[in-house]
């Protein structure tokens, strides 16, 4: 099972490394926000495999929350991209 830990840790780190290649190249700012969102994505399998790999049960509690700030980024993205809050649920379009 370690081996299994150990190698999915590697593969882990490739990808974000990739991921953050396509953070620093762009070329669009939505092409950033993906690769910032497989970072963060990233960090919470690094957190579940630290968590596996050490016994630690209360780094799983430190994945749910870098899962929840990842859904709060996503959702303020989309927020300041969309022209005048086009589609944004929370306008009072009466």
């Amino acid at each position: 099972m370690s081996l299994f830990l150990d190698l999915a840790a590697v593969v882990l780190a490739a990808t974000i490394g990739f991921s953050l290649v396509r953070t620093f190249r762009g070329p669009t700012q939505a092409d950033r926000m993906m690769g910032i969102q497989l970072v963060g994505t990233g960090g919470i399998a690094a957190a579940i495999l630290f968590a596996a790999r050490a016994r630690e049960p209360a780094m799983v509690d430190v994945a749910l929350i870098l899962a929840l700030f990842a859904a709060f980024a996503a959702v303020a993205f989309v927020k300041s991209t969309t022209p005048d809050g086009a589609g944004d649920p929370e306008a009072d379009d009466r």
